[in-house]
């Protein structure tokens, strides 16, 4: 989180909202960090002496000192890009069609299902992550 916060601030201030969107971006969205990841490193970076924020319309925008320029420099160039490396990006598209189309049903049935008809959808869920597990204990 370091190394890309200092990276991206080579570039130009930014807010703490808008790091986490260009790493998404510039990760090809295979990285997209949380703000109770950027927003502790931030601070400590700025304890550190290698950024400094002033208040813009009610958010901060971090700036690299000299120090922290410095330190940018010496660093990795794109950290972010070894998040994406790599990745079947096709495959990661199907998994997520599938999860959102199984969370898809499951809903429905939970919205206007009945008590029984909840309980075997509950049922068929745990079954399905029992099963997922078992892929990877490579049993049937």
């Amino acid at each position: 989180m370091r190394a890309s916060i200092l990276a991206l601030l080579k570039d130009r201030p930014m807010h703490g909202y808008e790091m986490i969107q260009e790493i998404g971006e510039r990760s090809g969205g295979a990285w997209k960090p949380s703000p109770g990841s950027v927003y502790p490193t931030l601070q400590l970076l700025e304890d550190e002496g290698l950024i400094v924020s002033a208040s813009e319309g009610g958010k901060k925008l971090f700036t690299l000192t000299e120090s922290g320029r410095g330190e940018a420099e010496s660093g990795p160039e794109a950290p972010w890009e070894e998040a994406g490396r790599g990745v079947d990006w096709e495959g990661v598209n199907e998994i997520r069609q599938a999860g959102f189309g199984l969370m898809e049903a499951f809903g429905q049935v939970w919205k206007t299902g009945s008590p029984d008809q909840r309980q075997k959808a509950l049922a068929v869920i745990n079954d399905a992550r029992k099963k997922l597990y078992l892929i990877l204990a490579d049993e049937h």
